[in-house]
C-alpha cells in the first residue's frame, strides 16, 4: 500500500471514500480485539492506532474547543472505548471530560 503524504491527504481520501460510518468505526475496535486475543498486536500497536484515530478526529475540532484538552479527553474516551467500557452511542465526544 502506497504511503500517503499527510494526515490531511489521508483524512481527505478517508472522506471521500464515506469511511466515517459507526459501522467502520465499529468494525476497526472489533477487528483490534480480535488481533489483540490473537495475540497479532500488541498494547504499543493499539497505541498506534488510536493515536491516528483521534489526529484525524483532532482536525475537524470545534476551533471554539481548546487543542489540548479536546484531545485529553478524546483519548480518555477511545482508551474506554477500546477497553470495551462504553458504546458509541454515549453522549458527544467534543464534550467529554
Amino acid at each position: 500500500m502506497p504511503e500517503i503524504a499527510s494526515e490531511k491527504e489521508l483524512h481527505d481520501e478517508v472522506d471521500l471514500i464515506g469511511l466515517r460510518a459507526h459501522a467502520t468505526a465499529v468494525g476497526l475496535v472489533q477487528l483490534c480485539n480480535e488481533l489483540c486475543h490473537a495475540g497479532i498486536l500488541d498494547k504499543d500497536a493499539i497505541g498506534r492506532i488510536k493515536t491516528a484515530i483521534a489526529k484525524e478526529i483532532s482536525l475537524t475540532r470545534p476551533r471554539s474547543a481548546a487543542r489540548g484538552e479536546y484531545e485529553k479527553a478524546l483519548r480518555k474516551r477511545l482508551d474506554a472505548l477500546f477497553a470495551g467500557k462504553m458504546h458509541f452511542t454515549e453522549g458527544d465526544p467534543r464534550t467529554v471530560n
